[in-house]
């Protein structure tokens, strides 16, 4: 079983090292619930990694399509010779559709599966937002196991 460190993803202080205040007021915010009255919960997600969309696969529609299938952004059929981007959730866009958006959000227009981004605070923040939620299933199931 991982340590409290480790499992947090911290190191702890060395020698005469103090501690972050700005950031343990920042946690205290986050656990007393104050953070969302704040709103700092509420940021739109950042752009997605350039290194990302670089990498996403491309498919090429060289045949004729069995099935009619469009370009969810632009509402086109994908005829012989149109080149797509293949997202990890396998949903399909043009290129010159999806490129666009993937600078603006992380996130498939379609289903709002969440690409890597190159902002270390937002992906921190869903890496919490996991254990949170993870955390919470462990408490409930807890309380169910001595409780029913």
């Amino acid at each position: 079983m991982a340590d409290y460190f480790d499992e947090m993803g911290w190191t702890p202080l060395g020698n005469s090292e103090t501690p972050n205040h700005a950031m343990l007021m920042a946690r205290f915010l986050r656990d007393t619930g104050m953070w969302e009255l704040l709103g700092e919960h509420e940021k739109l997600p950042p752009p997605a990694s350039k290194d990302v969309v670089k990498n996403l696969p491309e498919i090429e529609y060289k045949d004729k399509l069995d099935k009619r299938e469009q370009c969810p952004v632009c509402i086109r059929d994908f005829e012989t010779g149109n080149t797509a981007k293949a997202l990890p959730c396998e949903h399909n866009f043009h290129k010159e559709c999806i490129e666009p958006w993937l600078e603006k959000t992380n996130s498939c227009p379609l289903c709002r599966y969440e690409l890597l981004t190159d902002d270390e605070d937002y992906e921190n923040y869903k890496k919490e937002k996991k254990r949170a939620a993870e955390r919470e299933k462990d408490l409930e199931a807890l309380h169910d196991s001595m409780f029913s």
